[in-house]
């Protein structure tokens, strides 16, 4: 069963193609370009260096979020788009335990991804025989808040993700010795983690609807902010 993942969470736009226990081909770009600009030639090549078409695929997988609310709408419509067009199943994983799957470790995963304002968008998680268990689901945090909750709670961290690059000084303050920040490959999303992800669903059956897969924002667009305080206003 060959799959076909793609995650545009973030600055970084990843795809990548997995063929049962095997990694066929990845691509990842972290550059001052719009993932509309990238994102289709990034699967082309791949594809075409793997001798595939799309209709090729078995698979679909895609992060829905939460991050940037434009790339997670161009990366889910570009992989409904095929889903719907080869009538393949389609299945949606979240960015954060994506990236929690990069951390196959007995201790406790924590990603995040920045939501500005000094927020992030984090979960809890644990490893069990090499699956991702969620102690606390997706949520969008002060990083204050989030840091008080770790370091009452837990003794042994490992965090990744943008939000704690961006959030280092202050999470290397609070948690001290009980935070190890991950590796430089380990602390990106990367579509290999969500085709992974993807294939485990697709067996449990847990497979989306193509008509019905939506991002999960967790919370409303600035733009929708605006509007609402205009309207309170």
């Amino acid at each position: 069963m060959k799959v076909l993942a793609l995650d545009t969470s973030t600055m970084m736009a990843t795809c990548a193609v997995l063929d049962e226990n095997r990694v066929l081909g990845e691509y990842s770009l972290n550059q001052d370009m719009t993932h509309s600009e990238k994102l289709v030639p990034m699967i082309r090549e791949v594809l075409y260096s793997l001798n595939l078409k799309v209709e090729d695929i078995d698979l679909y997988g895609a992060a829905i979020g939460p991050g940037s609310f434009t790339g997670l709408r161009i990366g889910i419509a570009t992989i409904k788009g095929f889903a719907h067009l080869f009538e393949k199943p389609i299945v949606g994983v979240s960015t954060l335990e994506g990236l929690a799957y990069n951390l196959p470790c007995s201790k406790i995963i924590v990603p995040m991804i920045d939501a500005r304002r000094d927020r992030v968008y984090t979960g809890i998680y644990g490893s069990e025989k090499k699956n991702i268990k969620t102690i606390m689901k997706p949520t969008v945090l002060d990083i204050n808040e989030l840091l008080s909750i770790l370091n009452d709670s837990y003794e042994e961290i490992v965090v990744n993700g943008d939000g704690s690059l961006l959030h280092r000084d202050i999470i290397n303050e609070t948690l001290k010795e009980k935070v190890i920040f991950s590796t430089i490959g380990q602390n990106m999303c990367r579509a290999v983690s969500i085709g992974e992800l993807a294939i485990k669903k697709y067996r449990e059956g847990n497979i989306d609807n193509y008509y019905s897969l939506i991002p999960d924002y967790l919370r409303e667009s600035q733009a929708q902010r605006e509007l609402d305080e205009k309207r309170r206003k």
